[in-house]
């Protein structure tokens, strides 16, 4: 598929690399220009771009931005096809990765949120896992163990097409229903950063619960004043893990 990762960070930067790797046509575009793309994220065949260009007959476009600032690619967006899926990787933390934001505060959903600014459905996916976990983790279809991602958006073919990206990235995608149901995966939800199987995922995200995960969410720093001071990714998952028992 042609795809565009724009945010090349280390989720973004992973993403554009697998992807690459796996076999599609890969660009990512930086807003300071081609030249400012890591040269590690084009080591697997992803091309630098320029912004303009990478939105134009691409099938696929990801999302790997802060959150809160899709409206600044709003005007870009409007001129790329409907039929080119969207999907949306980033997660909310007031005050600790941006400014508070009432609408997400007084309960909308991040994805739905992050829809409305950009001005076109998106799909969420990629966002329920630990940078590391997916640079790392990622193993092929049908290894015993592998790891799950979920994956939600109110076009049925657009998370069709998501989900084999995410299989393509090395983790079995599970279908998480629409948009409005992806706060199920949203911090510091029990599905959220926890390392899941197929099998393990759809409990936890049945057991998810608006006000203690985002009381969960918002004692992060406390939380993580108790890891070492260089803490795994395993240590990172165990106390996401300990936060829902």
């Amino acid at each position: 598929m042609k795809i565009t990762v724009i945010g090349a960070g280390a989720i973004g930067g992973n993403l554009a690399a697998k992807l690459a790797a796996a076999g599609h046509d890969v660009q990512v575009p930086n807003a300071r220009g081609p030249e400012a793309v890591r040269a590690e994220v084009l080591e697997s065949g992803a091309r630098a771009a320029d912004l303009a260009d990478a939105v134009q007959g691409r099938d696929v476009i990801v999302l790997s931005i802060p959150f809160g600032v899709a409206d600044q690619l709003a005007e870009l967006f409007a001129s790329v096809p409907e039929e080119t899926v969207v999907i949306d990787t980033s997660n909310y933390y007031p005050g600790m990765l941006g400014e508070p934001i009432k609408a997400v505060d007084d309960g909308q959903v991040e994805s739905v949120y992050t829809a409305e600014l950009l001005g076109r459905p998106v799909v969420k996916a990629w966002n329920a896992a630990l940078a590391e976990t997916q640079r790392a983790k990622g193993v092929p279809a049908g290894t015993p163990g592998r790891l799950a991602i979920p994956v939600a958006g109110d076009s049925e073919e657009a998370r069709r097409v998501a989900m084999r990206l995410v299989d393509d990235t090395g983790f079995d995608p599970y279908d998480a229903g629409t948009l409005a149901d992806s706060w199920r995966q949203q911090p510091n939800s029990p599905a959220y950063c926890t390392e899941l199987t197929l099998d393990e995922l759809p409990a936890a995200l049945a057991a998810a619960d608006r006000v203690k995960d985002v009381a969960v969410r918002d004692s992060l720093p406390e939380r993580f004043a108790t890891l070492p001071a260089a803490p795994t990714v395993d240590d990172v998952v165990e106390m996401n893990r300990a936060a829902h028992r």
